[in-house]
């Protein structure tokens, strides 16, 4: 029976991320096309809900489907409450769960991440904070790019 069991639902789950992925790339694309700024000015308006609204309930989906059920207790922050989210280890794809479940926030990422197919559209249409490892002054350029958002009242994003 688990034989039977892997042997119909590993494809089947596989089949369901590839569209669920697909459609967040869409709608990533979608919300970044024209924008002027490119992570410069943040995203506003039909863009910025798109973002938050779609991209929330594909990831959520997305991790339902690879078996994942994250219930929430108590009560998430609002950005002006909280404009920074803090997430250790930072370094799985568990922050994906936490950026689903606190609406899609900015977040901190290697500067190669945005290059990658796929994932690098859904993850320049959160905005990021992006880290470069080569340039020595990266680590002062972060935390004055997070300090700007904190202090933006609403205007950006919460980062996470």
């Amino acid at each position: 029976q688990t034989v039977l069991q892997g042997i119909i639902l590993l494809p089947l789950r596989a089949v369901c991320i590839a569209f669920i992925l697909l459609l967040a790339w869409l709608f990533a694309s979608i919300a970044t096309f024209r924008h002027p700024g490119k992570g410069s000015v943040p995203l506003k308006g039909w863009r910025r809900r798109m973002i938050q609204t779609t991209l929330s309930c594909l990831t959520r989906t997305l991790f339902f489907v690879m078996g994942f059920q994250v219930k929430v207790k108590g009560k998430i922050a609002s950005l002006l409450e909280a404009p920074i989210f803090v997430a250790a280890p930072h370094s799985s794809f568990f922050d994906a769960i936490i950026s689903a479940l606190t609406g899609m926030p900015s977040v901190v990422s290697r500067a190669e991440n945005l290059s990658t197919p796929v994932f690098g559209t859904i993850l320049n249409s959160l905005q990021p904070v992006s880290v470069s490892r080569q340039d020595p002054d990266s680590r002062k350029n972060t935390v004055t790019e997070i300090t700007k958002r904190a202090l933006s009242r609403g205007q950006w994003p919460q980062v996470l």
